[in-house]
């Protein structure tokens, strides 16, 4: 019974977060959302495997977030640098509403640990504020809308590559202390500065289409002379 109750909760959890992501890239929910389901699934059962068989609950995050970034890269076909971008931001999106909600109503993860129940209910909250939010960002057209497959970034990949990969060691290290005050610092700094990084890059790019535009409209002009 725990199992069918883990993967409830958590499946609901996952879409919430998988919602907040898609919202980001301008896409309906909806959209992928069968292939989306099976991928939830087995990141949840893994998840399951891990926490209680293994004994590796740090772990499963980390899991999960390349499990999300492997959706966005190979089923919805979206450069793998940008879904892990957006895959850490709408992750850390869903953390911080999730970590806010167990400083306020539960006051430490030991409360969870004790009673079970807690954490389902924790998990309801976090995942319908997360719904809510994807959907009010959808409905007011909040997002990055920018073609993600023209959009080149040069030397900052490897800076960027590195990054992530700091970031998805210190998500492992955080889980593994166990520090409810590290998971707020941590995932509100690190979501504000993949948020600024995603912005910059957007305005960016639309900078530099509207420069391509118009150097296309001076040589029609040239032409036509």
């Amino acid at each position: 019974m725990q199992a069918i109750w883990f993967m409830l909760f958590s499946t609901f959890e996952t879409l919430a977060i998988y919602s907040l992501i898609m919202t980001l890239l301008r896409f309906k929910t909806k959209e992928y959302i069968w292939q989306a389901l099976v991928i939830m699934i087995l990141a949840n059962l893994q998840s399951f495997i891990m926490r209680n068989e293994l004994q590796l609950d740090f772990l499963a995050p980390l899991i999960t977030v390349l499990i999300f970034v492997f959706l966005f890269s190979a089923i919805i076909k979206i450069p793998v640098i940008w879904s892990a971008i957006c895959t850490i931001i709408g992750y850390m999106l869903y953390a911080l509403i999730q970590s806010a909600y167990l400083s306020v109503f539960f006051g430490s993860i030991d409360t969870l640990q004790t009673n079970p129940a807690n954490g389902y209910i924790l998990q309801l909250l976090s995942g319908a504020t997360g719904l809510l939010i994807s959907w009010v960002m959808y409905k007011f057209r909040i997002g990055f809308k920018y073609d993600l497959e023209k959009l080149r970034i040069k030397s900052e990949h490897i800076l960027l590559i590195a990054l992530i990969i700091v970031v998805l060691m210190l998500m492992a290290i955080l889980f593994y202390l166990n520090r409810l005050w590290l998971h707020l610092l941590f995932f509100g700094i690190t979501f504000g500065i993949f948020l600024y990084y995603a912005i910059n890059t957007e305005e960016r790019g639309s900078y530099d289409h509207r420069r391509i535009v118009k150097a296309d409209s001076g040589s029609d002009k040239t032409t036509d002379t």
